[in-house]
């Protein structure tokens, strides 16, 4: 594979972090498949940048039947190495304002269809004894989640099991990771209408600041590449000491 132009697959590629990974990626000379719903304005600017970008649109939250995983083997069907999973929605509903409807959407479209993916492309990395999964959760995760992201949280809880086959992977060299992200600079933290909120958020987190995307994606980027030759089956943090 060293020898080879790898190929990653990024779920949730629109985001602020999802931007400055697929800017990683096309650095490092990888074909990239970005998945998208919205933002398509900042992945159309990076594809007439570069013929290693393709992108495709698919809303996992709307999608709760039987054939949805032939759907996805056939939108998702291409050669990948590496598999991010970025996707993040969020309803802002409380525990006490969710129903059955909104756990369901955000169970399927965070962690469920994800995992499908994953599980399609997994014979591929298992035969070519090469391949790089990472899903990305939330250091709220660890604190229970806040007021309003019980769904939120409930899903990327689901997210994060590791079940011990995941494990069996190692010895043909398909390593699968999650990472907890903290509190990061981007658009969904900059809409908050009390601006108080995330100061006194930022004051909780030891280096007193939130990250920056671009930070973010470094670690992700180490954590799907070659980079990465000994971890798997990992829960890990990056959260400025959270």
């Amino acid at each position: 594979m060293k020898n080879k132009r790898k190929h990653v697959l990024i779920l949730g590629g629109s985001s602020d972090i999802g931007i400055e990974v697929i800017k990683n990626f096309l650095q490092l000379k990888w074909k990239v498949t970005a998945h998208f719903l919205k933002n398509k304005k900042k992945l159309k600017f990076l594809r007439k940048k570069s013929k290693n970008l393709n992108i495709i649109k698919f809303n996992f939250s709307n999608y709760r039947n039987l054939a949805v995983e032939k759907l996805m083997a056939k939108k998702f069907n291409g050669k990948y190495d590496s598999v991010i999973n970025l996707i993040g929605y969020v309803d802002n509903k409380s525990f006490e304002n969710t129903n059955l409807n909104n756990i369901l959407k955000s169970l399927t479209a965070n962690a469920l269809l994800p995992i499908l993916i994953e599980k399609i492309l997994l014979k591929r990395m298992l035969a070519q004894k090469w391949g790089r999964i990472l899903n990305c959760s939330s250091i709220g995760v660890k604190f229970g989640g806040g007021k309003n992201s019980y769904n939120y949280s409930l899903s990327k809880h689901c997210l994060e099991f590791i079940p011990n086959v995941y494990k069996n992977w190692a010895k043909k060299n398909v390593f699968i990771n999650n990472l907890r992200i903290g509190v990061t600079n981007t658009k969904m933290h900059k809409r908050m209408k009390r601006k108080l909120m995330i100061k006194k958020r930022i004051k909780l987190i030891p280096m007193n600041r939130m990250a920056e995307p671009e930070e973010i994606s470094i670690y992700i980027t180490n954590l799907t590449t070659d980079s990465n030759s000994y971890m798997t089956g990992q829960t890990l943090a990056v959260s400025g000491g959270e």
